[in-house]
Order: C-alpha cells, then sequence, then structure tokens
C-alpha cells in the first residue's frame, strides 16, 4: 500500500475533511491492489466462488465505478445515464484487457478523482438519474459521492479479499 501524498509544493494545503478523504480512498484502493499482488492474468481472471465476479472483473468494475461517479460530480446527472448494451460490460473482461490494462485504469481514475477531491467544491449537488435503486427526486453533494466511492471501494475489496483466498489462500489482512 501507499501513503497519500503531501499536496505539491506551493498548492495550498488541504482541508482536513479532504486529507482524510484521500487518506481513506488511497487505504481502501490499496487494499484492493494488494490482492491482486502476484497474480498471472489466468488467476486474475478466474472464477473462485459461486459468484461471477473474479479480481479482475472486480478491479475494472470498482474503476469504471468510480469513474462514473467522479463524472457525476463534474457534470451531474447526464454521467449516470448509460445505454442497455453498456449495462454490466464492466463485470466482463474484453479481448485484449488484463489484470495489468485494468488496473492502469484504475491508476487513472483514481488520480483524477484524488484531483476532484482537491479542487472540487464538496457541497455542490446533482440530482440522480430516476432508477429504482434512487429515491425519487433524490440529489447527492460532491461530498456524499466521494463517500459513496470510500464505501464502494471498501465493499470490493472485501469481495476481492474472499476470492483471492478461495484462489490461493492469501488473505489482505491477517
Amino acid at each position: 500500500m501507499t501513503a497519500p501524498t503531501a499536496p505539491p509544493t506551493g498548492s495550498p494545503a488541504l482541508s482536513a475533511e479532504r486529507a482524510d478523504l484521500l487518506e481513506t480512498l488511497a487505504a481502501h484502493r490499496g487494499f484492493l491492489r494488494f490482492t491482486v499482488r502476484g497474480l498471472t492474468d489466468e488467476q486474475a481472471a478466474r472464477r473462485t466462488t459461486a459468484s461471477e465476479l473474479t479480481l479482475a472483473t472486480l478491479v475494472k468494475h470498482v474503476a469504471v465505478t468510480e469513474r462514473s461517479w467522479a463524472d457525476f460530480a463534474v457534470r451531474g446527472t447526464a454521467a449516470l445515464e448509460q445505454s442497455p448494451e453498456d449495462w454490466g460490460a464492466d463485470w466482463v473482461l474484453q479481448p485484449g484487457e488484463t489484470l495489468a490494462s485494468v488496473l492502469a485504469l484504475y491508476d487513472e481514475v483514481a488520480a483524477r478523482t484524488d484531483e476532484l477531491v482537491r479542487s472540487l467544491d464538496l457541497d455542490t449537488a446533482h440530482p440522480l438519474p430516476e432508477a429504482p435503486w434512487f429515491p425519487p427526486g433524490a440529489v447527492r453533494s460532491v461530498r456524499r459521492v466521494f463517500l459513496h466511492v470510500v464505501a464502494e471501494t471498501a465493499q470490493h475489496a472485501g469481495h476481492a479479499d474472499i476470492l483471492r483466498e478461495s484462489l490461493d489462500g492469501q488473505r489482505t489482512m491477517g
């Protein structure tokens, strides 16, 4: 796991809230990345439980989901709208996708999200799109979006830990 980095020299100091968000995101991202450490592409793509989940597709899903929520924080409702053909695509490795490529995607997404945590107004709010899983008329602040990304990352890091333990007995913690 890597420790969160300090703001570059000459940049304004982060508020405690922003620093906490960045540190927590870094910790849970580190758990997820640690879970796939040392795996081959074959191992990362192997189903190890009754679930369809694989370690590689979990990393891809977390990256794509974080990117979608970061886009929502910037652009609002339109960022979460997707076509039926796109639904579930993040749960499948496409030809040419590897563990290394989804980890690289995750690094790009994380860097952008971290910059948004540093720079966006956390009180800005956008309406959520109509969907059965959102309450009618619900809105989300940018702050709540980033808290949701933390929760999603932590939840899926736990899923990954179970999959890895089922694969070869390795656990992230313990």
